[in-house]
């Protein structure tokens, strides 16, 4: 046991190395012996490296030369400078030329000033061993912010931590998923199975009141060809907002309000039923109001409201936009309903090779050589995360915020200390990483309740399928480096383990068949709202369910 132990220790190890990556962005830190702030700088890690941690960091004290570009030592006495870091400004000649002279004059560490883009500091090669000094570009305004609170009796320490590519959000955003997946399915399967209870309550026929509405707010698709329609129009839609971006992202940002806190109140509601919370009505005018439905929905908008006004402030909005979209996600697995595991197949199947597509080919049909799905998910003005290499640019001053599609989750790095000094870093995962294997996962959830099954065979095995699903997501995309078509790994898990599981109880030809939903409209003259008749077909144990009529409320 202690071989063991020990062996998993140095395996852990092992791993944590590996991923510790040496970044170009660094802290700044200020101090005088009572206060302290720190700011974003960035250095070169390969040309002039920096300590890791604030404690074995140097200090010295920061002289401020500003008034200078120092492309020569004209106006510089060395023995003012000696022992010190230089403050100057970045102009007129190379870094190399800089840090030259600030070396020959006796500086230990040279910050460049700069008003516009911060970049990563190089030079030509045969300069590189030239330099012995650390070296590193701050915004100009961080620099007026530190000599206005700290005067000139300013000690500098210049560290860079590493961070890890295993950042623990990737743990959050895992759990996140597979809590809405398992969520959203169950919430499915609760529904049919009150569905079914009250058909069978009330003889196989007369639905109306809550049921009939109920049945109303779902949509079927149980035809090949709507499948193939709406993937269609998912296509459309996406290159519809990479050629017209800065106003379809508007459409967007107002449907996701609208639907997102239509989903909210879908789901506290849900939540208040379940726990017995009693509602208080009152009439007016021969029209009967819920206090709790009007409080719940003005909860509900005043949130996406928020959301909507402080969308791009990415310190905390994040928080509330997870919120509004797991809300969604769970509300659209509950109302989107697939009706046999064909239907699955072929969905999930063209929306593997539509993720495929639109990631790893369009690349190389769009000028700037990015996906077509990563520029649509990050924004036309989100650089940082397309930078190729080791190279990065950091703006000197307050940008305009870029309108992002709102229809992802996102966790800022917890472990970028320094990079969320220069600019908040997150990781995404988009709505359809989780409602598309969703819909999965709710359709063996009810295939659960129509054979009775107790153990939830078919949910929980497809739940397990996407957890192994996302974590092999994770592990290529940090292996790889790069961003990965998540339904290139979750279609696949969850496909097959539903259709092994099948298989293994000898029940495919039911579950492949499932439910079909055959609507026709009986309408009738002397009727002001039409009837649906949904025959509800489930061949499992030699079960048939009887035809069920259902009240459809008028438009």
């Amino acid at each position: 046991m202690e071989m063991k132990g020990a062996l998993a220790v140095a395996l852990l190890s092992v791993i944590s190395l590996i991923s510790q990556v040496n970044c170009q962005e660094a802290i700044l830190h200020i101090s005088n012996g009572s206060l302290v702030r720190e700011y974003c700088i960035v250095h070169n890690h390969s040309w002039t490296p920096l300590p890791e941690t604030l404690d074995t960091a140097t200090a010295f004290p920061l002289a401020n030369w500003t008034s200078t570009v120092l492309c020569n030592a004209s106006g510089v006495l060395p023995d003012v400078v000696k022992g010190k870091a230089m403050a100057v400004m970045r102009g007129d000649c190379d870094f190399s030329q800089k840090a030259l002279v600030a070396q020959s004059l006796g500086a230990t560490a040279l910050l460049i000033v700069s008003n516009t883009t911060l970049i990563t500091p190089s030079a030509n090669e045969s300069e590189y061993a030239k330099v012995h000094i650390p070296l590193a570009l701050m915004r100009y305004r961080d620099f007026l912010t530190a000599k206005q609170v700290f005067g000139e009796g300013m000690q500098a320490k210049l560290f860079a931590p590493p961070y890890s590519k295993i950042d623990p959000n990737i743990a959050v955003m895992l759990l996140i998923s597979i809590v809405t997946v398992a969520l959203g399915g169950y919430w499915s399967g609760a529904c049919e199975r009150e569905r079914l209870n009250s058909y069978s309550a009330g003889g196989g026929g007369g639905g109306g009141g809550e049921d009939s509405k109920a049945d109303s707010n779902r949509v079927f698709l149980y035809s090949p060809l709507n499948v193939v329609i709406f993937v269609i129009l998912m296509c459309g839609m996406l290159v519809l907002m990479y050629f017209f971006y800065n106003v379809v992202v508007y459409i967007m940002i107002a449907i996701f309000c609208l639907a997102s806190a239509s989903a909210l109140f879908s789901c506290l509601d849900a939540v208040l039923d379940k726990i017995g919370c009693g509602t208080l009505s009152f009439s007016v005018q021969n029209k009967s109001f819920s206090v709790r439905s009007i409080l719940l929905a003005a909860l509900c908008i005043s949130v996406a409201v928020v959301w909507g006004v402080y969308r791009n402030e990415d310190r905390w909005i994040w928080i509330l936009q997870n919120l509004l979209g797991f809300a969604f996600c769970l509300n659209f697995m509950k109302t989107i309903t697939l009706s046999n595991f064909k239907i699955c197949v072929i969905l999930l199947s063209l929306l593997l090779l539509y993720d495929v597509f639109f990631v790893f080919i369009t690349p190389f049909f769009t000028k700037n050589g990015v996906s077509i799905m990563v520029q649509v998910a990050l924004g036309p003005d989100a650089t940082g995360e397309k930078t190729q290499g080791n190279m990065v640019e950091i703006p000197a001053e307050p940008q305009a915020p870029s309108e992002k599609i709102p229809v992802v989750m996102r966790l800022p790095r917890f472990s970028a200390w320094a990079q969320n000094l220069c600019g908040m870093q997150f990781s995404i995962l988009g709505y359809g990483d989780i409602i598309v294997p969703g819909l999965l996962v709710a359709y063996c959830s009810r295939f659960d309740v129509w054979i009775n099954s107790r153990r939830k065979v078919y949910f929980i095995s497809c739940c397990f399928a996407y957890l192994l699903g996302m974590v092999l997501t994770f592990a290529v995309m940090l292996l790889s480096g790069m961003g990965q078509p998540a339904l290139l790994y979750l279609v696949p898990f969850t496909l097959i383990t539903s259709a092994v599981v099948a298989g293994c109880r000898g029940e495919m030809r039911q579950f492949w068949t499932g439910t079909t939903y055959e609507v026709r409209r009986a309408g009738s003259a002397a009727s002001s709202s039409g009837l649906l008749a949904v025959r509800v077909v489930c061949g499992v144990s030699s079960q048939q369910f009887n035809v069920l009529s259902v009240k459809k409320n008028p438009l």
